[in-house]
C-alpha cells in the first residue's frame, strides 16, 4: 500500500533504543505505503498463539486500506470518489469519510494551512516529477480556486459531496497514522498489551520491554548532511502514545540563491517560508498525531505554538538559524509526565 505524499514531508527518522532483542519478543515486518512497517511485541504469557496468525491479519487489514485509501490504484474507494466530475452526493466508505471529518477539525483549528485537497498545488509546483517550476500567479490563482476541504460536503456517515466537479482529496497526510492505529487495534484483539507499532517513522507504543525497561526512541537532528541523534525520548509510564515527526530538511529546492520547502501552505498555495524544520508531537491517538503534524509543519513555531496551546497538543518545534538548532515546547510538553526528552 501507498500513499502519495501530499505535502511532501518527510518524517523525521527514528531508531529503537533496546538492549540486545530477548527470546520473548515478537516481531513483524514489512513493506505497506511505500515505505516500511515493525511491530515489537510481546504476546500474553498464556498465549500459545501462533506469530503467523497475527502476522496474517495484519496483511489482511493492510490489503483492505490500500483498496479504500489509495491514491495510486484507480480501483480505491478514494480514487473512484476523485474521478467522478459531479457536485451529487457520492456514496463512499464509512471509513473514508471518518478521516475527512478528522481532517477538517485539524483543517478548521489550523485556520486552513492544513487540507486534504492540496495535491493540485503540489504538482504544479513540480513536486509530483521533482522538478522544481515556480508558476505563475494566474496559474497559482486558478489552482487555489480548484481546491479547499470547505468544498467537501459530508452528508452523512458514508455519503461525501463535492462542491466543486473537479476536487480530489487525499489522504497520505494522515493515512499512515491511521495505519498505526489500526495494527494496534489488531494486536490488541490478540491479547497484546506491550508493543512497538511503527510504519515509516510514526509509531505508537504500550507498556514495557520484556525485560521491564522503557521504549527508548530517537529523534534525528534535522540537519540535511547529518545522521545523528538529536533527542532521545523515553516512554516511562508505558501509558499508549504515538510520537509523530515531520521535517523539512531534507525536501527542498534551491533556485536562483533562494531555498524553497516542499511544505505548501493551502492558504497561499505557496512553499512555507518559516525557518521550523522539524515538528514533532506526542498524542494518544495516531491518527490525530499524523494530521497535527503535518499541520504544525506547515504552520512553523510561531503561527503553531499558540494553535498547540489553544488546542492542548505536546509538540516540539525545532527552527533552524544559521548553524543554531533552537527548541520550543509547547505548554502541554512542558507539563507531560511519564515521558522524557533526553540529550543523547
Amino acid at each position: 500500500m501507498r500513499f502519495i505524499p501530499q505535502l511532501a514531508l518527510l518524517a523525521t527518522s527514528f531508531f529503537i533504543i533496546s538492549c540486545s532483542p530477548k527470546p520473548e519478543m515478537s516481531k513483524i515486518e514489512g513493506f505497506a505505503q511505500g515505505t516500511t512497517y515493525n511491530l515489537t511485541f510481546e504476546l500474553p504469557a498464556d498465549s500459545n498463539l501462533p506469530v503467523e496468525k497475527i502476522e496474517t491479519a495484519i496483511s489482511e487489514e493492510l490489503a483492505r486500506m490500500d483498496k479504500v485509501l489509495s491514491n495510486y490504484r484507480d480501483d480505491s474507494v478514494i480514487e473512484q470518489f476523485n474521478a467522478q466530475k459531479t457536485t451529487e452526493a457520492q456514496t463512499v466508505d464509512a471509513e473514508l469519510v471518518e478521516l475527512v471529518e478528522i481532517a477538517r477539525t485539524v483543517h478548521r483549528a489550523s485556520n486552513g494551512c492544513y487540507d486534504l485537497t492540496i495535491k493540485p498545488l503540489f504538482d504544479l509546483w513540480g513536486f509530483k516529477n521533482d522538478v522544481f517550476t515556480p508558476p505563475s500567479e494566474d496559474a497559482l490563482g486558478v489552482a487555489l480556486a480548484s481546491i479547499g476541504l470547505d468544498n467537501l460536503e459530508t452528508v452523512n456517515t458514508t455519503q461525501l459531496r463535492k462542491q466543486l466537479p473537479n476536487l480530489r482529496i487525499d489522504v497520505s497526510s494522515i493515512g499512515q497514522g491511521y495505519a498505526v492505529e489500526r495494527m494496534v487495534k489488531i494486536l490488541e484483539q490478540f491479547g497484546v498489551q506491550n508493543y512497538l507499532v511503527e510504519i515509516g517513522g510514526e509509531l505508537k507504543i504500550q507498556g514495557k520491554k520484556t525485560d521491564g525497561e522503557a521504549w527508548r526512541i530517537a529523534l534525528e537532528k534535522p540537519l540535511p548532511n547529518e545522521r545523528k541523534m538529536h533527542k532521545i525520548v523515553s516512554f516511562d509510564s508505558g501509558e499508549p502514545m504515538s510520537l509523530i515527526s515531520s521535517g523539512t530538511y531534507r525536501h527542498f529546492f534551491d533556485d536562483n540563491g533562494k531555498r524553497y520547502s516542499h511544505i505548501l501552505d493551502a492558504r497561499s498555495g505557496k512553499p512555507v517560508e518559516h525557518n521550523t524544520v522539524s515538528v514533532t508531537i506526542l498524542h494518544s491517538d495516531a491518527t490525530l498525531g499524523d494530521a497535527w503534524s503535518t499541520a504544525f509543519s506547515c504552520l512553523g513555531s510561531r503561527e503553531g505554538l499558540k494553535v498547540a496551546n489553544a488546542q492542548n497538543l505536546a509538540v516540539l518545534f525545532i527552527d533552524q538559524e544559521g548553524d543554531q538548532l533552537i527548541e520550543t515546547e509547547s505548554d502541554a510538553l512542558k507539563t507531560m509526565s511519564g515521558i522524557s526528552f533526553k540529550n543523547p
